[in-house]
Formats: C-alpha cells, structure tokens, sequence
C-alpha cells in the first residue's frame, strides 16, 4: 500500500505533531519524485502560534494555513510567487483580528492570503438588524477559524500529495456548518487543485454562503494585464464600479486613492460545466482557475489598483453567490440550502502558464467557449443583481 498519512491536529484525541519533515524517501511507489511536505510553527510577530503546512510536488509549493480556516497564504511555481503584497505583515493569528471592529471590517486587518475563503454563514458586505447591532461582519468567519483536524497524505502509486483539514463554524442555537478542505499537488505538475466541502451539522436545515477571494498581486500582477473569460452578462455592483465597464478587464497604473471597482459576472460554461478564467500576465505568464458552474453560479471580479505600498491587487472569486449583504442574497434566492446532514461539493483547479503556446491554447479555448456573440456589459449596476441596482 503506497498511502501514507501524517496526522498533524486532531483536538479531539489530542493530538498535535510540533513540526513534519516528510521527503520523497518516507513513501513508496512510482510517482514520489518531488513530494514534500513540513509543518512548522511561527514563532513571533502578528504570526506568532500560526501553523504552516507546505507541500511541493517539485516545481510547486503550496503554503496552507490551518489555523485560517485552511486558507492558502501563498504559492510557488518555481521563480513564480503566487499571492500578493498586502499592507499587512501575515499571515496573522485569527487572534489578532476582531472581525466586529471598524464597524464590521475588522476582517481585513487579518487579510493577505492566496485563497481566503469567506462564509460560512455570511460571505458579503455587513450587515446591521434593526436595532443596529451588527448582524454579519464582512465576508464572514470561516477564514478566521482554527481546523481542528489536520492531516497530510501522500500516495506513491498515483503521485498525489494533499493537506486537509477540516474546521467547524458552529454555535448552540445557531448554524452547525463543518468546511472540510483539501489542498492537492500532483507530482511534477505545474498547478494545484483545491475540493471542499459544506457540511450541516445540525438535526435542522439551513442555508449557507460560499465565496473564494483568490488573490494576485505584486510582484506577478503589473500594468497591463488582462482577465479573459467566457462572460455572457457582466454589471458593476456600484455606480463608482460603472466608471469601470470600458476598461473591467485591464488593469492600470496605480492611482492613490482610487477607490476598488467590483463587477458581477454571468459566465459561460464548457460542455461539462467547467468554466476557465485567465489572468493575462507579462511575458506569456498567466494563471488559469477552472471551475464548476453549478457548484460556484457566481463570479465577481475585484480590482484594486492602488500604488503597492497600499495593494495593488485584484481577486478573482467564484462563489454561490455575489457578496452583497446576506438578507439582499436571500432576497434573490442565492444562498445555498443544506438538508440535515448534506453535503456540498466545491472544487477549484489552478494552472500556472509559462510558455506562449500554452498561453495561445488556453486563449483559444475561451474564445470557443465564449461564442461568437460578445458579453452584454451593462453601464450601471441591474436590479436583481446588487442593491444598488433595485434602488
């Protein structure tokens, strides 16, 4: 049997493995070459008690926070950094951040990941009841909850190596959701792919939101790159976005104080459902994220284009919904149902493009998917599809 497991946190056997070495010599099978994997503890600093698990399969290596919710911090492919350069000095303990603070933003004093999932019970804006306490903080809890099951695997017969975890947003009287995630590599191959799945906890039904802030910046993201992908409808969430619309798949050059621009998508998907979104970068580099359209209907686009030392940053996010405030979503019927005991499944996949000809297919590819009718781009947000295009 060429499976081996490591685990590194289970809380409720009390388990916790300080550090992990693993090399290819610590499995057997075919396809080990360049699997790795190492646990460390930071030590100091906003990090401080913050785990990091590493897995490489050779030319990849991924860096996964389980104490945030098993986010993804950063990536490498090998002089290519994935992720971005955020105010911030991260990856911060969840510790640190008070999600109520800044009236409801506090969310973003922990923010500088890769992949930063937001949910589960709230992914957008937040939102106040009516008495004005704040209700659901910005973009939700889970990236800033602990897993409290951790494991990494590694099999010599298939060449695959994965981390995951699995952490449970949960409360009495409240929603019993569990987001267990797994970070896969394949050995010498230049991507990685990421499955999830939602699970309800509770002897009640429920509903949930779901969105994934993949985020790329400096030093990868410049001027000039693009985002290329099979749009059929396309609306700015504000009327600040709708200056945006002629230009929403370029970026520019860093303007202080240009405040963010937020697009709302419809995406056209391939005959399996799969839809592909590339980030057009410098010297024929690019990142291509495929996705299921009928696990993830929702796509926005966020741009940031500040100077760098503020973030210049864009974030693709595939999501079960757009990231208005919840009660709008539920307004418009896209928060996600759970039965009792069902489970949901997600799955993203990554892959890094070094060469022009592989850049040119993948373009290709688009264009087929895309069809020969052009996006229908409004020029102000719609109704139905954020609150200020109802108002």
């Amino acid at each position: 049997m060429a499976l081996r497991t490591w685990n590194l946190v289970d809380s409720e056997r009390g388990v916790y493995l300080d550090s992990l070495k693993m090399v290819p010599a610590d499995i057997v099978g075919p396809h080990v070459v360049g699997l790795r994997a190492q646990k460390r503890t930071i030590q100091g600093g906003p990090g401080d008690g913050l785990d990091v698990v590493e897995i490489s399969n050779g030319p990849m290596r991924v860096a996964v926070l389980p104490g945030r919710g098993m986010g993804v911090w950063k990536a490498w492919c090998g002089d290519i950094e994935l992720g971005w350069r955020s105010p911030i000095r991260g990856p911060v303990h969840p510790k640190h951040v008070n999600l109520f603070d800044g009236n409801g933003i506090g969310w973003l004093s922990g923010f500088d990941e890769l992949i930063c999932r937001c949910g589960l019970e709230s992914n957008g804006a937040p939102e106040w009841d009516a008495a004005g306490r704040l209700k659901y903080p910005l973009h939700g809890r889970i990236a800033n909850t602990p897993a409290h099951l951790v494991d990494v695997a590694a099999d010599g017969d298939t060449g695959e190596l994965t981390c995951r975890g699995v952490a449970d947003e949960t409360r009495i009287f409240g929603r019993k959701l569990r987001l267990t995630s797994t970070v896969r590599l394949t050995s010498m191959a230049p991507g990685f792919a990421v499955h999830d799945e939602a699970t309800n906890l509770s002897s009640e039904p429920t509903d949930f939101e779901l969105l994934y802030h993949i985020n790329f910046g400096a030093p990868l993201l410049t001027p000039g790159a693009r985002f290329i992908a099979p749009v059929k409808e396309l609306a700015p969430r504000d009327v600040h976005s709708a200056t945006d619309t002629g230009s929403w798949s370029t970026y520019g050059e860093p303007k202080p104080g240009l405040d963010e621009f937020v697009h709302y998508f419809r995406m056209t998907p391939d005959r399996d459902g799969v839809v592909p979104v590339l980030l057009k970068l410098a010297q024929d580099r690019g990142i291509v994220l495929r996705y299921e359209i009928d696990q993830l209907p929702c796509f926005t686009l966020w741009k940031c284009q500040q100077p760098a030392s503020d973030g210049y940053v864009t974030g693709l996010e595939p999501g079960t919904n757009y990231p208005n405030v919840r009660s709008y979503e539920e307004q418009q019927n896209r928060t996600a149902k759970l039965a009792p005991g069902e489970t949901r499944h997600f799955s993203l996949d990554f892959e890094i493009v070094t060469t022009a000809d592989r850049m040119k297919a993948i373009e290709a590819d688009i264009k087929i998917i895309a069809g020969d009718t052009p996006p229908k781009v409004f020029d102000k947000p719609q109704a139905g599809w954020s609150p200020e295009g109802d108002g």
